[in-house]
């Protein structure tokens, strides 16, 4: 699927990661994709994202429209023309606008949900020599009833002690890497891609208090143990444009 280079700003963006047990992504991943790791261990998690003054490249930011999305997202490699590559599988889009949930897998890559979002932030804009006080909770439930997600926590600036990743730095070079994303399209077995470009790529450690996940949380999927929480970022005002790729064509995970 094709459509024309998008340009957006992600006015607001918080990764919560898991460290995963390989096998227990394996089994969501349908061919070419297999887990990507790191110390042995998948990682796996959520993208709460919102995103302002979105519109064709080239048009004034001002007729641009907004939307609160989620994502759960697996990082993962595959095999393509004999190089591995490496990106982002995405089982699952959620979004707050109705235009997105239905042109969603139709006019731009990847399927989308309708779902409603509770959001309650508070952003420093000059902290000057304090610490810094963001602070994000983000609530988001289907109008399915099928998949939920809960999000709270406080801008830090530093990593979990017991995170995979050994710095701020490396996490954050990681991510950036796994700027192409698959997502599956409405046809079964086929599986759209979108790249994201930065201008202004910058993370900050989210030092999370509550996290809930309608899908990690799913002990049938991910019993006691296989699923860890492992860090959570923050991303705000981030100019950027979205790509459409070609999609990728393999059989359809079974259920």
């Amino acid at each position: 699927m094709r459509l024309p280079t998008i340009r957006a700003i992600i006015d607001r963006r918080v990764l919560v990661n898991f460290r995963v047990q390989p096998d227990r992504l394996a089994a969501l991943l349908p061919p070419p994709f297999e887990p990507q790791l790191v110390g042995g261990h998948g990682i796996a998690g959520i993208c709460l994202i919102r995103l302002k003054h979105v519109r064709p490249q080239g048009l004034p930011a001002w007729v641009g429209v907004s939307s609160e999305n989620a994502a759960h997202r697996i990082a993962v490699q595959w095999e393509d023309d004999g190089q591995v590559r490496t990106g982002v599988y995405i089982p699952r889009r959620d979004t707050d606008s109705r235009i997105n949930a239905w042109l969603g897998g139709r006019a731009f890559p990847g399927q989308h949900h309708f779902s409603h979002f509770e959001v309650n932030e508070q952003f420093d804009a000059d902290l000057g020599d304090k610490k810094p006080k963001d602070r994000v909770n983000v609530a988001m439930h289907s109008a399915d009833n099928s998949a939920s997600v809960l999000v709270e926590g406080t801008a830090t600036d530093k990593l979990p002690d017991d995170s995979l990743f050994d710095s701020v730095e490396h996490v954050s070079q990681f991510f950036e890497a796994g700027s192409l994303g698959y997502s599956p399209a409405i046809k079964s077995g086929e599986y759209d891609g979108l790249e994201l470009r930065t201008f202004n790529w910058h993370v900050q450690p989210l030092a999370v208090t509550r996290v809930e996940s309608s899908l990690f949380d799913d002990r049938a999927q991910f019993p006691p143990g296989t699923a860890t929480f492992d860090n959570a970022l923050l991303m705000r005002g981030i100019d950027h444009q979205w790509h459409s790729r070609e999609s990728i064509c393999c059989e359809a995970i079974s259920k």
